[in-house]
């Protein structure tokens, strides 16, 4: 039976401690009623992402195979509060995320990221090993430098600018490498990306006043990938522009119980620019 959920229905909030305060969260829940196993989905760090706009090609499939689904948005995306992060980014939105799951009364959940989801995946299931069943990284889950590629890479340089001036044109520049082929995408994606993310410029102020406190918001958990238990599908994207794919390698070298699938002609955001190849991919290891 086929079900379909909007994005105002299953708009939530949830109050969750950060340090000596609380962070008001969004989240979609995007639940069947009698699901026994929840995945949740991590978006990426580009500016007026959300959840919902990261994977809305990917939830219906998922509930119709009986999984819950929680599109979290992270603090300083969406409608969660913002924040200045002088730390680690990846361990703030694991510990958030710890918070909210805390919340819904979940031991135990799935994980699916997606570029700075995929590194606040990583710190979940190194801070919490007993609470994480699957992992789904793609186009990221450590940072580090490329032996390869010259960083800050093509896109990152274009997603930053973005932040300090958010106009139409620079939002064009950064889709244009963002995926493979630019032509997917519409007028009516670009002005919905752009109205997002003028609603929030504390948002956007805070991310740049984040990276001047401190650069290096995505550590490198390299060496600690050995601790990850979790059976792990490491999903790339051949012509990622973003995150170079010899990270992806990384990971599966370093976590024991892992395994990679390359897309060609393929960009940053996988799960929107192969999304039924994608979907049936992370169907078929989530129900092993």
């Amino acid at each position: 039976m086929s079900q379909s959920f909007t994005e105002s229905e299953t708009s939530r909030f949830v109050r969750v401690r950060e340090g000596e305060g609380e962070l008001n969260i969004h989240y979609n829940d995007c639940d069947p009623g009698d699901a026994r196993e929840t995945v949740v989905m991590l978006h990426g760090s580009g500016p007026g992402a959300s959840g919902w706009a990261n994977f809305n090609r990917n939830i219906t499939p998922l509930v119709e195979a009986g999984f819950r689904v929680l599109l979290v948005d992270c603090p300083g995306w969406s409608k969660s509060d913002t924040i200045v992060n002088t730390g680690s980014r990846s361990n703030l939105n694991a510990r958030v995320l710890a918070g909210v799951v805390d919340a819904l009364g979940l031991s135990r959940i799935h994980i699916l990221g997606n570029s700075m989801g995929g590194h606040s995946a990583v710190a979940f299931a190194l801070d919490h090993p007993e609470r994480v069943g699957k992992l789904v990284l793609m186009g990221g889950g450590t940072g580090g430098v490329s032996p390869f590629t010259p960083m800050p890479t093509e896109g990152i340089k274009l997603l930053n600018g973005l932040y300090r001036s958010p106009t139409i044109e620079n939002l064009k520049a950064m889709m244009n490498v963002f995926v493979f082929d630019p032509g997917d995408l519409t007028e009516e994606l670009f002005q919905a990306r752009l109205d997002n993310m003028l609603k929030r410029r504390d948002h956007l102020d805070n991310f740049v006043a984040s990276f001047a406190a401190n650069p290096k918001q995505y550590p490198d958990f390299g060496p600690r990938l050995g601790e990850i238990s979790a059976p792990t599908l490491v999903i790339w994207g051949r012509n990622d522009r973003f995150v170079p794919m010899d990270v992806g390698l990384r990971l599966i070298a370093g976590i024991p119980k892992s395994e990679l699938h390359v897309f060609n002609n393929c960009g940053h955001w996988a799960q929107w620019e192969h999304w039924k190849a994608f979907n049936a991919l992370v169907l078929e290891f989530l129900s092993r």
